[in-house]
């Protein structure tokens, strides 16, 4: 591993900006305030709802295993599905941020990153003067669990390529593949806005758990025997663009940007993980 050539330099927010919604999981309200951070910060969630206010950096050594997201945990406190927002911050270059949250599980909004996009943007985004030190792959590195795999090579250009297979068993989603150079404007207009997406089958298994209850079809995509239930996709890959947003966003617990191009297959959140212990392992 090793600096880019030609490192921009760290970025951070213009000011604050506030997301607000409800998480997909507990169904609790929440709102996020995102604020700028000084050089080397990172990334940092604060629960302001806990007294002291505890403070969980975006890290792969706080991630803890949970099914289908991403969450983080200092002590007894922790904070869920955090892919969606680190992954916008990643797409457009965020590196510093303090997200303070009033409650456990981030919202769900309408299943995408692009809330997340919408807010930033509106904020603004300035660069801090300090040198970004991406990770750099040299050579490549792979895992494997099953049938998944993921593996890490040196990059094409001077940032991250994803390169996502989605081999389903669900008829109507399938076999899709998503190739994407990531940069903020192809993230804007090629990953953001892609959705979340369930079968009939794991829904209703969620919900007989007293999961997900508030969530309608409206709010993800829902896949039955029939295919998707009341809802339009707004790509025919939409399922595989949405597991390269995860993917952005699972990465990014590197703490730094990584340049590589990133091929996977079937991967999910734990295995995305194992991929990242790999890379900072390596050094």
């Amino acid at each position: 591993m090793a600096s880019a050539h030609r490192p921009r330099s760290q970025q951070t927010l213009s000011r604050c900006v506030r997301v607000a919604g409800v998480g997909y999981w507990s169904g609790q309200p929440v709102t996020l305030e995102c604020r700028p951070a000084p050089a080397e910060t990172g990334v940092v969630f604060v629960r302001t709802d806990r007294r002291p206010h505890v403070r969980l950096p975006l890290s792969v050594s706080r991630r803890v295993d949970a099914a289908a997201r991403t969450n983080l945990a200092v002590g007894g406190a922790g904070v869920e599905m955090v892919e969606h927002v680190a992954s916008a911050l990643a797409g457009l270059g965020i590196d510093c941020c303090e997200i303070h949250v009033d409650a456990g599980e981030l919202p769900g909004l309408d299943g995408s990153a692009m809330p997340y996009v919408e807010a930033f943007d509106a904020g603004g985004i300035e660069g801090l003067g300090a040198p970004l030190r991406p990770i750099v792959v040299r050579k490549t590195v792979r895992v494997e669990e099953g049938d998944a795999w993921i593996e890490a090579s040196p990059p094409t250009h001077d940032g991250l390529t994803v390169d996502y297979t989605l081999e389903h068993e669900h008829p109507a989603i399938g076999t899709q593949r998503v190739v994407l150079d990531v940069s903020p404007q192809s993230f804007r207009e090629q990953l953001a806005a892609a959705r979340t997406f369930v079968t009939t089958e794991e829904a209703e298994r969620l919900n007989a758990a007293g999961l997900g209850r508030h969530v309608t079809r409206a709010d993800l995509l829902v896949f039955g025997d029939a295919g998707l239930e009341g809802n339009t996709l707004r790509w025919a890959d939409e399922c595989a663009r949405h597991k390269a947003l995860d993917l952005v966003g699972d990465l990014f617990l590197a703490g730094r940007p990584v340049r590589a191009v990133v091929r996977a297959c079937r991967s999910g959140h734990r295995l995305n993980a194992r991929l990242v212990r790999y890379l900072l392992a390596l050094g």
